[in-house]
C-alpha cells in the first residue's frame, strides 16, 4: 500500500473569518471542503506573527525554541531547519515540494524542500495574479505526480494579506458585518470588504486545488488540511493574545476520519498538528516535539486531548515580550513590559488610522489579564485584580510559568531578549512599521 500524501493550504492573515466559521464571507469552495473534512472551531495558533507562528506549527516547536522569535524577513532564523516537517518527511522518503509563501526560513532549500514550483516570492508582480498562478503551478503538480511516489506539497497563498485588492461591486461595504472588535463605521466596513475581496481570491485559488484533488482521487490517500497562521491584520487582531489574535481557522481531512463533515469543539492548537500527522502516517514522533496528536478526536474515541493551549509573542516590527495560557473557559496573559499598545505592530490600514486618530494608543496596557471567555468572549473584562478570581489567576499563571520553565523560556531569564545581529526592529515610538526606524544594528542602543 501506498504512503499517504500530505497536502498543505495556508493564507497569510485570516483568522477564523471565512464562511464555514459562520461568518457572512464568500468562500464557497472551503465550506464544500468542510464537508469531506472536520472543522475545529477552537484552534489557536502558537504566534500571532508570521514567522513565529508558522515556524512553530511546522517544526512543532515552541518559537522561543526553535530561534523563530521574530520574523524571517527581519533577520530570525531556525536554530536547526532538519526539525521542519518537509526535512523530517524528505528523511522518510516524500518527495517535498513548495509552491508560493513560505515564511519560514530565507530559502525554500533550507527548510527541506526538494522542489519549489511557480513564482518566487521576490518577483514583482501583482499578488491576485501571483496567487493565481501559483495555483496553477500546483494544480499541474498534481495532475502529473507520480502515484507511487508519497509527496508532501505546500501551496501557500499571499492573500489575505495586507495590502488588500480593493473590494469589487460583488461586495457592497454598507451591508458587511466588520468584526466585532472594531467599531462599525464605513472607514470600518470598507477595508473589511477589501478583506473579503482578499479572501475571495484565496477562495478561487482553493476552489482549483480542491477541484483536482477530488478529480484524483487524493481524498482517499491524502492528508490535507487548511490553515491560517493568525488573526486578520486588524488593530487588536494580529499580533495580539485576544482569541482575535490567535484564534485561526483548521479543516483537517484524511481517509477514514470518523468526523468528516463535522465541527468539533475541541482544543487544539497549531502544535498539534506535526504530531497528528505522524500518528496518521504511522510515522514514530520526533522526540522535540511538544504538542498533542488530535487523531484520536477524528476517530471519536475522545472530545479532547488537552486542557490548555500556550501562546507567545516576543518580537514583530517592534519587541513586545507577552506570553499567555488559555483553557476552555479562562485566558491569562502576561506582559512583560508595561507599555502603551505599540503602534508599529500593527499593520497600516484605514481602520488602524481610524482608530488612532480617535486615541487608541491612550490606553495603557495592563501587565497581567485575566478573562471568563465564556461570560466574556470578547475580552473586555479584565479580571486580574479582583480577589474572587485570585486562585483561578494564581493557578493559570504557575500553569504558564511551568510552560515556559519545561520549554526554556528565555523571558524567565531576563526580560531583554536579544534580537540577531543585524535583525530589523523598530522603535516604540514608530507608529509605522514600514518606516525605517529602528533600533542600531549592533544592539548598542537595546535598552527597553
Amino acid at each position: 500500500m501506498n504512503k499517504m500524501n500530505v497536502i498543505y493550504l495556508h493564507t497569510h492573515d485570516s483568522g477564523r473569518y471565512i464562511s464555514p466559521y459562520g461568518y457572512n464571507v464568500p468562500t464557497p469552495n472551503l465550506r464544500l471542503f468542510a464537508n469531506d473534512s472536520t472543522t475545529f472551531r477552537k484552534c489557536f495558533c502558537a504566534a500571532p506573527t508570521c514567522s513565529p507562528s508558522r515556524a512553530a506549527m511546522l517544526t512543532g516547536q515552541t518559537p522561543h525554541q526553535n530561534g523563530m522569535q521574530g520574523l524571517v524577513n527581519r533577520g530570525w532564523h531556525l536554530c536547526d531547519n532538519r526539525k521542519h516537517i518537509a526535512s523530517f518527511l524528505s528523511s522518510h522518503g516524500y518527495e517535498t515540494v513548495l509552491c508560493g509563501m513560505q515564511h519560514e526560513g530565507s530559502s525554500w532549500s533550507e527548510l527541506g524542500y526538494q522542489r519549489f514550483i511557480g513564482h518566487s516570492e521576490s518577483e514583482k508582480m501583482d499578488r491576485v495574479t501571483w496567487d493565481l498562478e501559483n495555483t496553477d503551478y500546483a494544480v499541474d503538480y498534481l495532475m502529473k505526480h507520480d502515484p507511487a511516489k508519497p509527496f508532501f506539497l505546500s501551496m501557500g497563498w499571499f492573500n489575505t494579506h495586507r495590502p488588500y485588492p480593493k473590494a469589487g461591486k460583488e461586495i457592497n461595504s454598507d451591508f458587511i458585518q466588520v468584526p466585532a472588535i472594531l467599531p462599525d463605521c464605513d472607514i470600518v466596513r470598507k477595508d473589511m470588504a477589501d478583506y473579503m475581496e482578499s479572501v475571495c481570491v484565496v477562495d478561487k485559488c482553493f476552489g482549483k486545488i480542491y477541484e483536482a484533488i477530488k478529480k484524483l482521487g487524493l481524498l482517499s490517500n491524502s492528508i490535507i488540511f487548511f490553515t491560517t497562521d493568525h488573526g486578520i491584520a486588524f488593530p487588536q487582531m494580529k499580533c495580539n493574545l485576544f482569541d482575535s489574535g490567535i484564534g485561526v481557522s483548521l479543516m483537517f481531512a484524511y481517509p477514514d476520519n470518523k468526523m468528516k463533515g463535522h465541527a468539533v469543539d475541541s482544543l487544539v492548537s497549531h502544535y498539534d498538528v506535526f504530531p497528528t500527522i505522524c500518528d496518521i502516517l504511522g510515522l514514530n514522533r520526533p522526540h522535540w516535539l511538544c504538542g498533542t496528536s488530535f487523531v484520536e478526536i477524528m476517530r471519536g474515541e475522545k472530545n479532547e486531548v488537552r486542557n490548555e493551549i500556550f501562546a507567545e509573542v516576543t518580537y514583530h516590527a517592534s519587541y513586545e515580550p507577552k506570553r499567555c495560557i488559555r483553557t476552555n473557559r479562562y485566558k491569562y496573559i502576561k506582559c512583560f513590559y508595561s507599555q502603551n499598545i505599540i503602534p508599529a505592530n500593527i499593520d497600516e490600514s484605514p481602520s488602524k488610522k481610524y482608530l488612532i486618530g480617535n486615541g487608541f494608543l491612550d490606553f495603557e496596557k495592563k501587565r497581567e489579564l485575566l478573562f471568563d471567555t465564556v461570560l466574556d468572549p470578547m475580552e473586555r473584562i479584565n479580571l486580574a485584580d479582583n480577589p474572587e478570581y485570585n486562585d483561578i489567576k494564581e493557578s493559570l499563571s504557575a500553569k504558564l510559568h511551568d510552560w515556559m520553565k519545561q520549554t526554556d523560556d528565555p523571558l524567565l531569564i531576563s526580560n531583554n531578549i536579544p534580537k540577531p545581529v543585524g535583525a530589523l526592529v523598530n522603535k516604540w515610538s514608530c507608529v509605522n512599521p514600514e518606516m525605517e526606524d529602528y533600533i542600531l544594528p549592533d544592539n548598542s542602543d537595546y535598552k527597553y
